[in-house]
């Protein structure tokens, strides 16, 4: 009710005073005229809130009397006397508002009525307590353990002049309270704080806002300690001896609200993962297409409220079981009409050999052969051709059907005429009583035949 008569004192008043011109001001050395009429403040004459007050008098009659003169001495403020405050210049009106006050504080205020040439004796001197300043809500309470948000909840404001709060924030390494949201609604009883950080506290505190304008005083605080990050994942392991495939392991996460698990590829230590695969339990086996394949991986748990575990202090290298090293030519040569070919094995994992053949036939086309399931480490070539180069090469595979890279290409040239066959010996060795074995050369040597241009599916 006090509010609200103020409010239409103020209003009243301004409609009354506003005008054009300049308000007159009280002259450095005044003339006092005792016979100009005492202001006197009605009974009810002050009206005091936390940010304002308001005075009422008795009416003028002199028509000498042009305004008032307003004084004011701000005891809380260190203010050594009385000071000019301000004029109201109708004579008509009895009623002004300061508003330039602060809550629970103490001010002593008189007023001289004015005429054209002089002014009156001071009034009587009016001692004034402002109100103290407005109590924020009387509970407040914060929810603990939200992923990267914070909650906090009060008791909404008993007094009906409230209309919202405002919400202050800080962090333990913040000296000043920062406004973070203004809240509109007197029953308004909650505030969820987003995009926070993990497991890191947080101060709040409220204060409630007036329809004029009046800020409470700030509640208490609370502290509100965001959700930690799932535990980081440890214990990787990661295959490297698995046929095209690489099988993936690592320790359980401690967790109570696990969701799943998060498995991450790269082929890249650092950088460069991609997700791959969501999972429940704790293993996995990436397939993969090629031998020898190297990848990095990386493991996150994350918990029901989607937070996710630190991940990149912990990456573990997996690959897929390389090729066989390649079988070693060791003799390549003619035996009367055959061509014999020997090679050495340097990789146990060899169980079998693949021999391929390829020379020209005719003149422009050129012709090749494969053969597979070789279990010795030789091979006599029966088909040969007058007057033919022939190109040789060897692959080793495994038991897992793996192939080796290819040995070195050798190449046997055919004589111009077809050679009488051999008679049968008992030492094989016999067969031709002066092969003609060539080398490749250095530059061939160093050719090795893309896995692309040869096709192990059609061997």
């Amino acid at each position: 009710m006090k509010l609200h008569k103020i409010a239409t004192l103020s209003a009243v008043l301004a409609l009354i005073i506003s005008g054009c011109g300049a308000k007159p001001k009280p002259a450095k050395e005044p003339v006092i005229d005792s016979t100009l009429p005492k202001v006197e403040l009605t009974k009810s004459g002050i009206i005091v809130d936390m940010d304002s007050v308001a005075f009422e008098w008795k009416f003028i009659e002199d028509p000498r009397v042009e305004g008032i003169y307003i004084y004011k001495h701000a005891i809380d403020q260190n203010a050594t006397d009385f000071e000019y405050l301000d004029t109201v210049d109708n004579r008509f009106s009895t009623h002004y508002v300061d508003t330039t006050i602060k809550p629970d504080s103490k001010y002593r205020y008189y007023f001289k009525s004015f005429s054209s040439s002089a002014e009156s004796v001071q009034s009587a001197v009016a001692n004034v307590q402002t109100l103290p300043e407005l109590d924020s809500v009387s509970w407040i309470h914060n929810i603990d353990g939200m992923p990267r948000s914070a909650k906090i909840i009060w008791r909404p404001h008993t007094n009906q002049i409230v209309k919202g709060y405002r919400i202050e924030r800080k962090t333990l390494e913040e000296d000043q309270w920062k406004e973070l949201a203004v809240i509109n609604g007197r029953l308004c009883a909650e505030f969820i704080d987003k995009g926070l950080k993990d497991n890191y506290v947080y101060k709040y505190r409220i204060r409630a806002l007036t329809y004029n304008n009046i800020v409470s005083k700030p509640s208490e605080q609370v502290k509100v300690l965001t959700k930690a990050l799932p535990n980081e994942i440890t214990g990787i392991i990661a295959s490297k001896d698995l046929p095209k495939k690489i099988f993936i392991t690592w320790q359980a996460s401690k967790a109570q609200d696990l969701s799943h698990y998060n498995l991450y590829r790269s082929k890249e230590a650092e950088d460069g993962y991609s997700l791959i695969a969501k999972l429940k339990r704790t293993e996995y086996t990436d397939e993969i297409e090629g031998d020898g394949e190297r990848y990095f991986y990386r493991v996150a748990a994350v918990d029901t409220d989607g937070l996710e575990s630190h991940s990149h202090n912990h990456s573990i290298l997996g690959s897929t079981l390389i090729k066989p090293i390649a079988p070693s030519v060791s003799e390549a040569r003619l035996a009367g009409n055959t061509i014999k070919l020997s090679w050495s094995a340097t990789d146990k994992r060899i169980e079998s050999y693949i021999l391929t053949k390829r020379y020209k036939k005719g003149f422009f086309d050129e012709m090749s052969e494969n053969f597979k399931g070789i279990k010795s480490k030789e091979y006599i070539d029966k088909n040969i051709q007058p007057n033919t180069s022939y190109f040789y090469r060897v692959y080793g595979v495994d038991s897992n059907g793996i192939v080796s890279e290819p040995s070195i290409e050798v190449e046997v040239k055919s004589p111009d005429v077809a050679l009488a066959p051999v008679p049968v010996s008992s030492k094989r060795e016999e067969a031709v009583a002066a092969p003609k074995v060539i080398q490749e050369s250095p530059q061939r040597q160093q050719v090795i035949i893309p896995t692309q241009d040869f096709k192990i599916n059609e061997l």
